[in-house]
């Protein structure tokens, strides 16, 4: 059986002689393609491999009458509508990790040319000025490193700098003490990052959590003259206040290679401030990480379309169709479990226990145990996690993972279980589904709940006294907030419950701290699924 791939963005030769080679297979090598000729191209195509150029859009798999699978050369998947090409049954893969030695190098040479003002230095020889005293530098060697985020880019980054003689620390709230050991730096909280670093470089992903992570209040906690990098993405660093902390001498200076709108606006202000270094995207631009990465999706595409294996999919676990059907619920269930798990903790994670009890013990859990593991990591990494990766990054992370399978029923037909050790202690989540596919959580830590996991929720916790829900209700009520759905879990022994209110939308901080005010209010936490 003869397959064609279609190639829509320039691929290295040597992942073109991948798929050249292969004996089944129709390589149709056509890099720059307008939207209407891709709309045809795609007609017949049962591959698409891409990179960032193409913009696989849902009427681009709408017009695919054959595609089974789309490749991204890279790790980013913003290009591709995946939830079209879910609905449609189609996999997509990315290649994560082809590109880190190349992203943590250009941070290292950011941090080099910001220390030494070399992009500076430059442009003013070129104007034929010889201006020795202006541009006085500080040395790499001895100064604290700051790195936020110590996935597979941070933790390269970390050792180069280390080799360059500089004291590390990192922030990461899923890093072990071991994996601090192995990477021979503290980690440390992010306050003590922005309070002690001479340097701070962020690798972190872009998501809710992260948006504005250094931001005013951020830049204040800093000592004077440190010096910002950010190669991971746009938007983690609110970039008016970094303009405003450098015009006011808190920050010596930044080096950015992404930015909150791409391409970079001609009339940006970080252009005009001359101790800004600025860069167009370019930590994956090198010869080799675009050969690991055309290698790497040419390998993965020929291996799924022969052999039905599946590497690196964005959006299917690594299950066969007919065993994939009968999981799907629980699946779902173990993404949300994790999901809710990763936000209660707030210390570094040691290890993730996940019970299986009653029928769902009796199939093959790996690819729940995969789905768990994505829903507790994806929130907070640089790196696409998916169901095939995710038990590699927990073990690359140091997070020893044990399942237990166990054909005890308890209350549920099926139930599973997922418990956290931090280095604070433990939290614990367990979930079920009723009837064929409905996802409920029944347990958190110790209290007995029964909520179906979706939208934005409020945990409270309250002293059990009357009055408090009246008191919850009659405040979001005021303040034009609508309750969705309310469950009250309590201890089997105890003063206190948990109120679980479930909402349409988020609540600002401004109304989660008036309810932190009310009497016989405990704590309270926003989670989101």
């Amino acid at each position: 059986m003869s397959y064609r791939i279609l190639i829509s963005d320039k691929l290295s030769e040597e992942g073109l002689k991948i798929l050249r080679e292969s004996p089944d297979v129709e390589v149709v090598n056509k890099p720059g393609l307008s939207k209407e000729e891709l709309l045809k191209e795609i007609e017949e195509a049962d591959a698409l491999i891409v990179r960032s150029g193409t913009k696989v859009t849902a009427d681009v798999i709408e017009a695919a009458k054959k595609l089974k699978v789309i490749g991204r050369a890279g790790i980013g998947v913003d290009n591709i509508d995946v939830e079209a090409a879910s609905k449609r049954g189609i996999i997509v893969m990315n290649t994560p990790g082809g590109n880190a030695n190349a992203a943590a190098e250009h941070a290292i040479a950011m941090m080099a040319a910001l220390a030494r003002n070399i992009p500076q230095a430059h442009m003013s020889m070129k104007q034929g000025k010889w201006e020795k005293k202006k541009f006085m530098g500080v040395e790499l060697g001895g100064k604290v490193l700051g790195v936020i985020g110590l996935g597979n880019i941070g933790s390269i980054v970390a050792r180069k700098a280390r080799g360059l003689g500089m004291k590390v620390m990192g922030y990461d709230p899923f890093v072990t003490t071991e994996k601090a050991k192995e990477l021979a730096i503290s980690v440390v909280s992010l306050e003590e990052i922005f309070k002690k670093s001479d340097f701070i470089t962020v690798h972190t992903p872009l998501t809710d959590e992260t948006r504005y992570m250094i931001d005013e209040k951020a830049f204040e906690q800093m000592k004077n003259g440190v010096r910002i990098i950010n190669c991971a993405r746009g938007g983690i660093i609110k970039e008016d206040a970094l303009i405003k902390a450098i015009e006011d001498g808190k920050v010596a200076g930044a080096a950015l290679d992404v930015f909150e709108t791409e391409p970079l606006p001609a009339d940006s202000p970080l252009i005009k401030n001359d101790r800004i270094i600025l860069t167009p995207h370019l930590g994956a631009s090198t010869v080799e990480a675009q050969v690991n990465v055309a290698v790497a999706i040419a390998k993965q595409i020929l291996d799924y379309l022969t052999t039905g294996n599946i590497v690196n999919a964005v959006n299917m676990p690594s299950v066969s169709p007919d065993l994939y059907r009968v999981l799907k619920p629980y699946i779902s269930l173990g993404e949300k479990i994790g999901a809710l798990a990763t936000q209660l903790i707030s210390a570094p994670v040691e290890a993730i226990g996940i019970e299986y009890s009653g029928k769902v013990a009796d199939f093959n859990v790996k690819p729940i145990t995969s789905a768990v593991l994505k829903g507790f990591l994806a929130p907070i990494l640089e790196i696409e996690v998916n169901f095939v990766n995710a038990p590699y990054i927990a073990r690359e992370r140091g997070i020893v993972v044990n399942e237990i399978t166990s054909p005890e029923k308890h209350p549920y037909e099926s139930l599973i279980t997922v418990q956290v050790k931090t280095e604070d202690g433990y939290h614990r989540v367990s979930g079920t589904i009723f009837g064929k596919e409905e996802p409920r959580i029944v347990n958190i830590d110790e209290f007995e709940v029964e909520a179906a996991p979706y939208g934005a929720v409020l945990l409270i916790e309250n002293y059990d006294r009357p009055g408090v829900i009246g008191k919850l209700g009659t405040l979001l009520g005021s303040k034009g907030i609508n309750i969705d759905q309310m469950h009250v879990g309590r201890k089997k022994s105890g003063e206190t419950a948990l109120s679980m209110i479930q909402l349409k939308e988020p609540v600002g901080e401004e109304i989660i701290r008036e309810i932190e005010q009310l009497d016989d209010i405990i704590s309270i936490r926003q989670v989101k699924f």
